[in-house]
């Protein structure tokens, strides 16, 4: 991968969100679509190829979206989004928090045992690094592309908060999410720093309690 450098001042800015969609996108009626409409400074990475995915073209292009943002950036993905985003991490081997300072992940899909698409096989295996920057996971109990199990185990082997969503389904406009607050207050709360993993690569071991209606509690795993 192509690494590219560019200078900030991140005591100074907010961050840019960039909102990374999954296997053919997200439509008008998504979350992320909305929040792109809502937040200032938040716009969709246009991977490109949605139906068809490539992984290393895929990487690439999040990788100039990031660079490109010419500021600290936020990383929310939703489904294989999630996988793009991680073997970013792995390719580009960022310092801590920079230039990426925090990802929500949304949904991730099972891409190396029984996957519900043989599309997202093209994203296996699943990189098993630590994430270099503070991270939230969201998953579902009854989400049809991966076992609730594996989303916590997946949260544990990124060093991610791991935040329980209940039965949300795939966590998507078909399950009824179409503008998710209960997202942007995680959202917030990881701009805002609520996660306090500012100094360490892993999350430590304990429980950090949220206010939401769907979730009691946000598990540090390392």
């Amino acid at each position: 991968m192509t690494r590219l450098h560019h200078s900030q001042n991140s005591a100074s800015q907010e961050p840019a969100v960039l909102l990374v969609p999954g296997l053919d996108g997200s439509g008008p009626d998504h979350w992320q679509s909305a929040w792109e409409r809502e937040l200032p400074d938040a716009r969709k990475v246009d991977l490109g190829m949605w139906d068809n995915p490539h992984r290393n073209t895929w990487v690439n292009k999040l990788n100039l979206a990031v660079h490109r943002a010419g500021k600290p950036v936020v990383l929310v993905a939703h489904s294989l989004g999630c996988l793009v985003t991680a073997w970013w991490a792995k390719f580009e081997q960022p310092g801590w928090s920079e230039p990426v300072v925090g990802a929500l992940l949304v949904a991730p899909p099972e891409v190396d045992f029984f996957p519900r698409d043989e599309r997202v096989t093209r994203f296996a295996p699943t990189p098993a690094d630590a994430l270099p920057f503070p991270s939230i996971l969201v998953g579902s109990r009854n989400d049809p592309w991966i076992n609730f199990d594996a989303a916590r185990m997946l949260a544990r082997r990124w060093g991610s908060a791991f935040v329980d969503a209940g039965d949300a389904g795939h966590i998507n406009a078909e399950s009824g999410h179409h503008r998710w607050l209960n997202g942007r207050a995680l959202l917030d709360r990881l701009i805002g720093g609520g996660l306090d993993t500012a100094s360490r690569p892993a999350a430590a071991a304990g429980t950090l309690p949220i206010h939401s209606d769907w979730a009691e509690g946000l598990e540090y795993r390392s």
